[in-house]
């Protein structure tokens, strides 16, 4: 009995402890039989679209949605390195590819950059004035009666050599009879054979010679008094230059004063046009720049002329630098104060050259999306120069020969942020990798469609349904 004892007890003991040992091994099995699969799960390669990232697969093959070759889905831990080719994905996640259905459907046509020259055109409103260098004024050089008018209105044409006024002045005629009895004393004391006597009179003849002129009577009128011997009653006045009448201030049989004005005369053969440009361009213009001015009177026939000054002052109201240009006037078909619009060309070189429409400026930077690969779409920060209508300078960023997107530009670049989500920031576009997106996470601005993927512990948000016989459903990895 005791025997049996001593044997029994021991007996149990290993029995009891073979059982706990079994039991927990087969406890440990239980627990890493998770971890084994969820790390099966990490190896397994799946495979998304670039366009649609809601579309997941465990095998290659097309989208379902927009056709599209699928490509690799990256998995990479949180805090881990990934390797060279996760790295190249990673680059490609700022990049956008378009189908052709695609690039028809939003309009994306492209160009290939080029260098050429370009010229910039400022455009400027204008007002024709008078050349003031061709401008003048008919005065009395001497106070008498208009006793006749040649030019009665405004708008007549004169002639600098043709008398436009006859005014009589009792002065005028004393002084001609000066003049006369100086020569006629001159003539007999030529002849005295004391010098200072025969330069005496030559002396009288120059002072009274003299005096005539002061009143604005010419040499030949002088010569003419000299030649009749008789003083005339009536003397012609005379303009300093041909022109148009612009102002008449006189009447016949009007008294008029020493220097008082009969009429203003304007040369309009040369005008003068003042254009006005802005602050932000006038840094471009320099004196002989061609020009071009354009009339709404008279279109299609340009009117050519050249920069002859720039005014050193800024008007304060209108933000605007005058600039003067001089130019023929044929015909006088530029009438002063008629207003015109002004193109100044100024030539900026040769350089790389883009549309306008190519370029996106988030306000912090200018983006162009370039295409590197038929169908393939990257973001490229450049600088910008001048622009001009429809095209624009590019200083950095661009090489020529590279294709740009020049319309549906916007469309791509808001296909990258559906894409992209917090991995491409639209104020950073830097056309490099954006963060993958960690077991358990999906990209940001993207759903988890409904079940989730096995592994992914995320609360699955339900898509919309597709409407019935567009899209199939079944082969989604959802």
């Amino acid at each position: 009995m005791a025997l049996n004892k001593k044997i029994a007890i021991p007996l149990a003991i290993i029995i009891l402890a073979s059982m706990a040992g079994g039991g927990w091994y087969l406890w440990q099995k239980k627990q890493a039989a998770p971890a084994t699969e969820q790390k099966a799960a990490q190896g397994k390669q799946l495979y998304t679209c670039s366009m649609h990232p809601f579309i997941i697969k465990d095998k290659p093959g097309t989208c379902p949605i927009c056709g599209m070759e699928l490509i690799k889905k990256i998995e990479g831990a949180a805090g881990g390195e990934m390797t060279a080719e996760q790295k190249q994905q990673a680059d490609m996640l700022g990049h956008v590819s378009l189908s052709p259905t695609q690039r028809v459907m939003a309009n994306v046509a492209t160009v290939a950059v080029k260098q050429t020259a370009l010229n910039k055109e400022i455009n400027a409103v204008g007002i024709v004035q008078f050349d003031q260098a061709r401008q003048a004024k008919v005065t009395a050089w001497i106070a008498g009666r208009i006793d006749q008018l040649h030019v009665n209105k405004v708008g007549d044409i004169v002639s600098k050599d043709k008398p436009v006024a006859e005014v009589y002045s009792p002065d005028l005629v004393a002084t001609q009879q000066e003049y006369l009895l100086a020569v006629k004393s001159r003539d007999q004391l030529k002849n005295s054979p004391v010098a200072a006597i025969s330069q005496n009179g030559e002396g009288l003849v120059a002072s009274a010679k003299q005096r005539l002129m002061l009143f604005g009577v010419k040499e030949s009128q002088i010569a003419e008094l000299e030649k009749a011997g008789k003083p005339n009653i009536k003397l012609p006045i005379y303009t300093p230059l041909s022109g148009v009448v612009i102002e008449k201030m006189m009447q016949q049989g009007q008294y008029v004063n020493t220097g008082e004005v009969l009429f203003n005369i304007a040369d309009l053969s040369k005008v003068w046009v003042e254009v006005e440009v802005y602050e932000n361009e006038f840094p471009n213009i320099h004196i002989g720049q061609q020009v071009e001015i354009r009339s709404q009177s008279f279109p299609g026939k340009p009117f050519s002329g050249k920069i002859a000054y720039i005014y050193p002052f800024l008007d304060p109201k209108t933000r605007t630098v005058k600039a003067r240009v001089e130019m023929d006037n044929p015909g006088m078909r530029l009438k002063p104060d008629m207003f015109v619009n002004a193109i100044i060309k100024v030539p900026l070189g040769t350089s790389i050259v883009v549309p306008v429409t190519a370029v996106i400026d988030t306000g912090k930077r200018q983006v162009v999306w370039v295409e590197g690969q038929p169908g393939m779409f990257e973001p490229r920060d450049v600088q910008v120069g001048q622009k001009t209508d429809d095209k624009v300078q590019i200083l950095s960023g661009l090489k020529a020969g590279e294709k740009v997107a020049v319309s549906g530009g916007y469309l791509i670049d808001s296909e990258s942020q559906l894409k992209g989500g917090g991995g491409q920031d639209h104020s950073k576009h830097t056309g490099g990798s954006a963060k993958p997106a960690t077991q358990g996470q999906t990209p940001a601005g993207t759903q988890q469609p409904s079940g989730g993927h096995e592994g992914h512990g995320a609360p699955a948000t339900q898509q919309p349904p597709a409407k019935k016989g567009t899209l199939k459903m079944d082969d989604m990895k959802m």
